[in-house]
C-alpha cells in the first residue's frame, strides 16, 4: 500500500504544500553544510589567527616561567590573579576560533533556510521517544544514507591521517631532538595538510548532501492528482458549487434586467434574435441609457415585457445588432448611435403627443 501511494504521487508539490511543510518545520536541511563550514572556519583560524595567537601565548607563558618572582602565590588573591591572567591568555587564543565557528555555522544554516520560529518542533511527541519509531528511523533510507556519509568521512579522514603521519614519522622524531621553537612550525605544517584534505572531502560530501536533501524533500512532498484537486477545492472552493453560484447570480441579474424593461422608453429589436431596451429622460442623462439587452429567448422576453407595458418596439436589425455588440447594460450609448436613436425617440414623443391630443 505504501509503495502504491508513493507511485501515485506523480505531481509536483504546490506552493501551498511547500508553505505548509515549512510552517511545520519540514524544510530541506543538509547537516553536512554546517560541518563543512566548521572545517572551513578551522582552516581560516589555522592560517590567519593561530600563528600570531600561539606567538602571544608562548610569550605570555615564557614570561611566567622565566620570571616566576613576578607572580607570587602566597595568598588566595595572588592565585586568583595568576588564574585570571592565564584565563585572558587562553581567551585570546580561543576567542577567534569560537567566533569563527559561530559565524560560519550560522551562515551555513541561514544559506539553506531563513530562520523562523516553529512551535511544532518543540511540541511534545511520543514518536520522538518511542524505541520502535527510533529503530525505524535508524534503519530507514535516510538513516542509512546518514550512516554511509559518516562512514565515508571516517574512512577519508583515517586514510589521510595514516599517510600524513607516515610521511611525517621521521620528521616528528627529528623534531624531538631539534630546537623547541621549530616544533610548532612542523606541527602547523602537518595540521594544514590534514585540514586541507578534510576540507576538500567535506566539501564534496556537503555538495552532494545539499542536492540530495532537496531532492528527497521535494520527493516526499509530491502529491497525487486527487490531493491537488482537493487542495484547489479548499483554496478556491468547489468548482461545482462556484459554477452553481455563478449561474444563480446570472439568473438574478437577468431577472433584474428584464424587470427594468418597464422603465424603458423604447426597445430596438431584430425581430427575434436581438433586443435592446433604452431609457431616455432629459432630467436623468444627456443621452439614452441601455437598461436591458438580450439575445434569442431573452430578446423575446424583453419584447414581451415591453409590449405588456405599452413600450414601443422598433424593428431595426442592423441597429439592434450593432448596439447589442457595442453597448453594455447601464451604459450610455456611443455618439455614433445618436442620430438613429434620436429619430426613434422623436417618433416616440410624437406618438405620445398625438395620443394626448386625441384624448
Amino acid at each position: 500500500m505504501a509503495d502504491d501511494d508513493k507511485d501515485s504521487k506523480t505531481e509536483d508539490p504546490t506552493q501551498k504544500k511547500k508553505t505548509d511543510a515549512a510552517d511545520k518545520g519540514n524544510v530541506p536541511f543538509s547537516r553536512e553544510l554546517p560541518l563543512f563550514a566548521t572545517v572551513l572556519a578551522s582552516y581560516v583560524y589555522l592560517i590567519f589567527f593561530l600563528p600570531d595567537a600561539l606567538t602571544r601565548t608562548g610569550a605570555a607563558l615564557k614570561d611566567i616561567f622565566e620570571q616566576p618572582d613576578q607572580w607570587k602565590i602566597e595568598t588566595g588573591p595572588d592565585v586568583m590573579s595568576l588564574f585570571v591572567h592565564l584565563g585572558w591568555v587562553c581567551a585570546a587564543l580561543l576567542a577567534p576560533a569560537m567566533i569563527l565557528f559561530m559565524a560560519f555555522g550560522v551562515a551555513a544554516s541561514v544559506a539553506q533556510n531563513m530562520p523562523r520560529p516553529v512551535l511544532e518542533r518543540i511540541r511534545p511527541q511520543f514518536s520522538r521517544i518511542s524505541p520502535a519509531k527510533g529503530f525505524t528511523r535508524m534503519f530507514s533510507l535516510p538513516g542509512l544514507i546518514e550512516f554511509g556519509k559518516s562512514l565515508v568521512k571516517i574512512l577519508i579522514v583515517g586514510v589521510v591521517m595514516f599517510f600524513i603521519m607516515k610521511s611525517e614519522y621521521f620528521s616528528a622524531i627529528d623534531a624531538m631532538f631539534s630546537d623547541p621553537s621549530t616544533i610548532f612550525t612542523r606541527m602547523m605544517s602537518g595540521m594544514q595538510k590534514i585540514t586541507i584534505v578534510v576540507l576538500i572531502a567535506t566539501a564534496v560530501v556537503a555538495i552532494a548532501d545539499f542536492f540530495w536533501t532537496r531532492y528527497h524533500w521535494f520527493s516526499e512532498l509530491r502529491m497525487t492528482r486527487h490531493e491537488i484537486k482537493e487542495e484547489n477545492k479548499q483554496s478556491q472552493g468547489d468548482p461545482f458549487v462556484k459554477s452553481r453560484q455563478r449561474s444563480v447570480m446570472r439568473d438574478r441579474a437577468r431577472r433584474r434586467m428584464i424587470a427594468d424593461v418597464q422603465r424603458a422608453t423604447l426597445v430596438i429589436a431584430n425581430p427575434t434574435h436581438f433586443a435592446v431596451a433604452l431609457r431616455y429622460v432629459r432630467e436623468e442623462n444627456d443621452a439614452p441609457v441601455v437598461v436591458a439587452k438580450g439575445q434569442d429567448l431573452i430578446a423575446l422576453k424583453i419584447r414581451e415585457m415591453a409590449e405588456s407595458n405599452g413600450i414601443p418596439v422598433f424593428e431595426d436589425p442592423p441597429l439592434a445588432r450593432s448596439m447589442f455588440a457595442q453597448v453594455s447594460v447601464d451604459s450610455v450609448i456611443p455618439s455614433v448611435f445618436y442620430k438613429a436613436v434620436a429619430e426613434l425617440i422623436h417618433r416616440v414623443y410624437a406618438a405620445k403627443a398625438k395620443n394626448q391630443r386625441v384624448r
